[in-house]
């Protein structure tokens, strides 16, 4: 199997399978027993926090571990939205963020907060001169994501944290960087968002692990209350005990993956352009969508159908994806808000690299491709 759909999941590293193994045959006690295992398990916690704040660029107590990063868009967003709103109930977000973004601004609107939702540029990124013309006095949150998650379209995110505070805005700042952790260089520090989103299994983690960061620097009138009550468990933050071995191996991916960063995403970028180029000189007519970040190439044959083409791919063991896994199968809205053609987006399809994928890999996915155009051209006129 060939395995080019990164940007869905990726197979999780050795560092993070073995120490989550350990977590759970080993030390799994619960952290916030005081016992000899308990207390294990909590310095296991801990440590686990520093490489994943390390990784970002943060201190260790701006880091809250969630199960996802859908869930730490929703809590970014939803009380984000309500630590806010003596302040305004005007709120900022685009129209190709991810469905966890998306769906939090449509529930906002349902309980009457007003939104406005930015259309992209060409390439699919959010320009901040749009953002700096869409505040108001009242605007209390803009959420944008870093990058996108079908096209990677990078949007300057320091610079729009740099337009709200030229506004004199009081806007909180939150972005989805899912796809920008460890893949495009960035320091939360150093970023200006106020709340940032990542998750573990883009980055060779387990799946149902991912964090928010929340800046210490956010004002004490819009510190988030919890979004899951219970138990005192994440500085009180964020009820429930602890996924020890999911947080372990996060901690575990990030460290490696900060180690390797610099190589990964030199090696990323030569991947994609080995693609683009073979596949220009394959395939006449092919289309490049968007781009940006090293590791996902958003392309289209137009005239051919996505699915067709992800059937032929898959019966030679090649996996990519039509848009973000999330969709299931539906169009994409990101491609539709970057105004392309229906032709363009029915046969687009999503490749997306990780530091595990080699050259051979590549050039098997562009002759599929160059075989895909030759033998399924007669059947689709």
């Amino acid at each position: 199997m060939i395995y080019l759909d990164n940007a869905a999941t990726t197979r999780v590293c050795p560092e993070a399978a073995e120490i989550a193994y350990t977590m759970m045959t080993e030390t799994y006690g619960n952290p916030s027993s005081t016992h000899q295992a308990g207390r294990a398990a909590r310095e296991a916690l801990g440590k686990a926090r520093k490489q994943v704040a390390s990784a970002l660029g943060c201190r260790s107590e701006e880091l809250y571990f969630t199960s996802c990063g859908s869930e730490a868009d929703n809590w970014a967003i939803l009380r984000g939205a309500e630590s806010m709103k003596r302040k305004g109930n005007h709120v900022i977000t685009s129209t190709v963020e991810h469905d966890a973004v998306r769906k939090s601004f449509d529930e906002l609107e349902r309980l009457g907060y007003e939104v406005t939702r930015l259309d992209p540029e060409p390439d699919g990124s959010v320009s901040p001169d749009a953002v700096a013309k869409a505040l108001r006095p009242d605007t209390i949150l803009v959420s944008l994501m870093l990058v996108n998650n079908e096209t990677g379209a990078v949007t300057d995110i320091s610079a729009v944290s740099r337009a709200i505070k030229a506004a004199g805005c009081p806007a909180l700042l939150h972005t989805d960087a899912v796809q920008g952790f460890l893949k495009v260089p960035f320091q939360a520090k150093t970023l200006g968002a106020d709340m940032i989103s990542i998750s573990g299994h883009k980055i060779h983690a387990p799946k149902g692990i991912g964090a928010l960061y929340i800046s210490q620097q956010m004002k004490p009138a819009s510190k988030l209350l919890p979004y899951l009550m219970g138990g005192g468990q994440e500085s009180g933050m964020r009820a429930g005990t602890e996924a020890l071995p999911q947080i372990a191996a996060f901690g575990a991916a990030a460290e490696t993956g900060k180690k390797q960063q610099a190589a990964s995403m030199e090696r990323m970028h030569a991947l994609r352009a080995l693609a683009v180029d073979r596949l220009n000189a394959g395939i006449e007519g092919v289309q490049f969508i968007g781009g940006g970040a090293p590791h996902i190439l958003s392309l289209s044959l137009p005239g051919y159908r996505s699915e067709v083409l992800m059937n032929f791919l898959d019966s030679r063991g090649i996996c990519v994806s039509r848009s973000s896994a999330c969709k299931q199968g539906r169009r994409s809205h990101v491609l539709e808000a970057m105004g392309l053609p229906a032709k363009v987006i029915d046969g687009a399809i999503r490749v997306s690299f990780s530091r595990f994928t080699t050259e051979e890999e590549v050039l098997a996915l562009c002759g599929a491709l160059e075989e895909a155009r030759a033998s399924l051209f007669p059947a689709l006129g």
